[in-house]
């Protein structure tokens, strides 16, 4: 049976490992972040991919950084057939990715060279591309820079968010993973090298990136929006209070209006002009303190009172 060690933290890596186990692959071991404090209370979350292993019983390791740690030269010393990860967050060393029997490959959100880094598929949305995929590649000591095993495109639809994407693209990667592993095992593949011309890179999203800037023209506004929502969200300053958008549609109205104002409003309806004087139209909303809601219940309370033509974003 094949010997896999496994490396991954988000939902999406827990979706690649449930596959792995449905299959039969031996997972000797399972590594993820350390635990997450969140909320106002900073309670510490289990990561899912922790989840799974605790269910399965299967030896889990979380050191804060693996280089250099205790629990970097027990992984060695398993000799796993199979190194995988999906979403890990961390760079492994070339000791550990060469103690692999068989290979050390990546589960990667992108169609690479395309893409390399921690956040493929935020920035995937964020550009307003009309396609994304899935590639499995041999892990190197460059970020994402080994040769290319194999790919699936996904075509990313207009109400995709990050949050549907992250879903999607987990699947699609779970089945290519599935299918590609006996090929890599028989020897039966041909590794495609990266073309440097090509290589685009997708740093994490930073703080600054999390705020709606609305002198953007309003398809830009549009695809922060929905590169950040569900988590961590964009925000900005409606009406003096921080709030935080998560979908938003863009209107042709070629308005006069200031930016930043409203262009049109109703018991279910907010539309902000944006810097190319195009609208957008909020749908789902979070005043600060306050839950995700549909536009209609912002309208129906803290909305009230808004005015066609008010300036609502205060940038300051």
């Amino acid at each position: 049976m094949t010997k896999v060690i496994f490396l991954g933290t988000p939902e999406f890596s827990a979706t690649v490992l449930r596959g792995l186990l449905k299959e039969g692959y031996d997972v000797i071991a399972a590594v993820t972040q350390p635990d997450k404090p969140v909320g106002r209370k900073q309670k510490l979350q289990k990561s899912p991919v922790k989840l799974i292993a605790e269910e399965e019983n299967i030896k889990l390791y979380q050191p804060a950084k693996l280089p250099k740690s205790p629990e970097l030269e027990e992984l060695k010393a398993l000799q796993a057939d199979l190194i995988i990860t999906a979403a890990y967050g961390q760079f492994l060393p070339t000791s550990f990715l060469n103690s692999a029997k068989v290979a050390a490959i990546n589960v990667h959100g992108s169609l690479l060279p395309k893409y390399r880094g921690g956040a493929p598929i935020q920035w995937s949305l964020l550009n307003g591309d009309k396609e994304t995929g899935i590639t499995i590649m041999y892990m190197v000591k460059g970020m994402d820079a080994g040769d290319i095993i194999s790919q699936e495109k996904l075509p990313i639809e207009k109400d995709d968010d990050n949050g549907s994407l992250f879903e999607k693209l987990a699947i699609v990667g779970r089945e290519l993973l599935l299918d590609t592993i006996p090929k890599i095992l028989s020897g039966d593949i041909q590794p495609i090298q990266q073309d440097p011309d090509k290589v685009v890179f997708s740093p994490n999203i930073s703080k600054d990136q999390e705020h709606i800037d609305f002198t953007q023209p309003a398809e830009k506004v549009f695809n922060q929006i929905r590169a950040l929502s569900p988590d961590p969200g964009a925000w900005t300053m409606l009406n003096g209070q921080r709030t935080k958008l998560y979908k938003t549609e863009v209107e042709e109205i070629n308005s006069d209006l200031p930016v930043g104002s409203v262009y049109d409003l109703g018991k279910k309806r907010l539309v902000i002009v944006a810097g190319d004087k195009q609208g957008v139209s909020i749908k789902k909303i979070q005043p600060a303190g306050k839950k995700i809601m549909d536009i209609a219940n912002y309208m129906n309370g803290l909305g009230k009172g808004l005015e066609k033509g008010q300036q609502v974003i205060d940038e300051k």
